[in-house]
């Protein structure tokens, strides 16, 4: 069987649309569905097979999908040994971060690649809801991903993921209200407060559901945002309180405080998502091992290691 057909088909496993994967590849649809039946061909059996109007992946076809995965990764181990052995690391590695992941780790990570001759990073800003983080891998090399409790959250979607960072999600408070001079806050001295939350379904909507779980009192939304400057802007004229990620909110602005929270663990964890192929990559290594570095940095930096 031809291993450029045998991507297509895990295209399809991944991406759930003829449409998509010709996108992604650069195909036409036609041209799509074309080399699939080839494929099926080649295998003697239904791969696919029709549902309303869209085509999914019938038991065969998801066993061979995972065949092509492992095929991937075995060719890119494969190259990589190579690699290691006649070049350094080279070459273009694409990079998918959210917003406050990229304040805390680009700077450093970018210096660092720029002094691997050869070696260049493009970097991008995404922030999807938590499962929307395991999608970016089918166009990005690297993917660096927030959730509540870590590896967890993508399990099934046979990715390679790579820890990097726990950070403390605090309470962000205007600077003159009446609790900013706590040391910390306890569940019950928030009752009452309107809050700055974040769209259900993102990395920290979680919070709020655990305060309401604790307390038996729903915490009063007002507003909504994935962005946490205009968060903080809201925070910092007294339109609310929010919670907010310490590392990348401490000494922002000084219209605002950041308190602990006691009484539940509110962390959130920053991991790099792969396809276990790319994993396999010199070049990609090279960015997630100087991520790891710059997340310990930082961690350090704040006294969490």
């Amino acid at each position: 069987m031809d291993v450029k057909r045998l991507e297509l088909l895990r295209e399809l496993s991944e991406r759930g649309s003829i449409a998509a994967v010709a996108k992604a590849t650069h195909r036409t649809p036609s041209a799509v569905s074309q080399q699939l039946k080839v494929l099926e061909r080649e295998a003697g059996t239904r791969l696919t097979e029709r549902v309303g109007r869209g085509l999914v992946l019938t038991g065969s076809g998801r066993v061979l999908a995972q065949t092509a995965t492992d095929v991937a990764v075995a060719l890119e181990r494969a190259q990589a040994v190579w690699d290691d052995f006649v070049v350094a690391p080279q070459g273009e590695v694409t990079l998918a971060v959210f917003p406050t992941a990229g304040q805390m780790l680009l700077p450093g990570l970018l210096r660092t690649i720029g002094e691997t001759p050869g070696l260049v990073v493009r970097a991008t800003d995404h922030d999807p809801a938590t499962l929307g983080f395991a999608d970016l891998t089918g166009d990005y090399d690297v993917v660096v991903a927030h959730s509540p409790d870590g590896a967890r959250s993508w399990r099934g979607r046979g990715l390679t993921t790579v820890p990097l960072l726990r950070e403390p999600l605090d309470i962000a408070l205007p600077a003159d209200h009446r609790l900013a001079g706590r040391a910390s806050l306890a569940l019950e001295d928030l009752e009452g407060e309107s809050w700055i939350g974040v769209p259900a379904g993102y990395p920290y909507d979680w919070v709020y559901r655990e305060i309401e779980r604790k307390t038996g009192t729903s915490p009063r939304i007002t507003q909504r945002f994935s962005d946490t400057r205009i968060t903080e802007a809201l925070v910092g004229a007294g339109l609310g309180i929010a919670v907010l990620p310490r590392f990348t909110s401490t000494g922002v602005r000084d219209d605002m405080v950041l308190l602990p929270l006691e009484g539940m663990r509110a962390v959130r964890h920053l991991s790099v998502l792969l396809r276990p192929d790319r994993a396999e990559r010199p070049s990609v290594r090279r960015v997630v091992d100087a991520l790891r570095a710059e997340a310990s940095r930082v961690a350090a930096v704040h006294g969490t290691v």
